[in-house]
């Protein structure tokens, strides 16, 4: 693997922080020992996207970590982050590449095993693989794949294989066991009071 991928993927849905701002929901994950974060504002103005992750990226590089924007690779490069996350139907890999810094890193979303074979193909830095469960993320999710699925992409690519789609405290620790190298998780971290405690549980339950 060309790097070594934190455990736990944290990812900020800017729809999903409730009450708590999106930095105060990135500290209480950074004073936990989360060190992945992805940032997703769908609904946020360019300069709301750009302000949350100039400050998010700043607090996130304070602790060696890494932070990753969601689908815009021009607020990645601008704010210094330390890469994109990209969709089926956003930019492709290697356009972005050209957008990006030296060593900021490119993550592909997959959900058929044709997708995951063209990604484990490209420069795509890591491949994220799923829904592995059921979720309530996205309005329109991907068929669930499942484990038996995430097994057979673990054989494809040596690359960082991130598990995302219906992880929980739960059934993560089955995640990895089941080939992921890191788990992104979104409702089950934000959907609780104390976010940074629920971060504690997760990171001790995937070792």
């Amino acid at each position: 693997m060309d790097f070594q991928i934190p455990r736990l993927y944290a990812i900020i849905d800017s729809a999903q922080t409730g009450d708590q701002s999106p930095l105060a929901v990135a500290d209480s994950l950074l004073s936990a020992g989360v060190r992945l974060i992805q940032y997703r504002g769908k609904t946020d103005s360019s300069r709301r996207l750009f302000d949350v992750c100039s400050e998010i990226a700043a607090r996130v590089r304070q602790t060696g970590g890494i932070f990753i924007v969601n689908d815009r690779a021009d607020v990645a490069r601008l704010t210094d982050a330390g890469g994109v996350h990209v969709g089926q139907e956003d930019l492709p890999v290697e356009d972005v590449r050209r957008v990006l810094l030296p060593g900021q890193r490119i993550g592909l979303s997959t959900h058929t095993k044709a997708q995951f074979e063209e990604a484990a193909a490209i420069s795509a830095d890591y491949v994220a693989f799923g829904p592995i469960f059921p979720t309530g993320s996205k309005e329109r999710p991907d068929p669930v794949v499942g484990l038996d699925r995430l097994r057979e992409m673990r054989t494809l690519t040596r690359k960082p294989l991130v598990a995302i789609g219906g992880i929980t405290l739960d059934n993560a620790a089955s995640v990895i066991e089941s080939g992921a190298d890191s788990v992104a998780v979104i409702h089950d971290l934000l959907a609780v009071e104390d976010i940074g405690t629920r971060a504690r549980k997760f990171l001790q339950a995937l070792g």
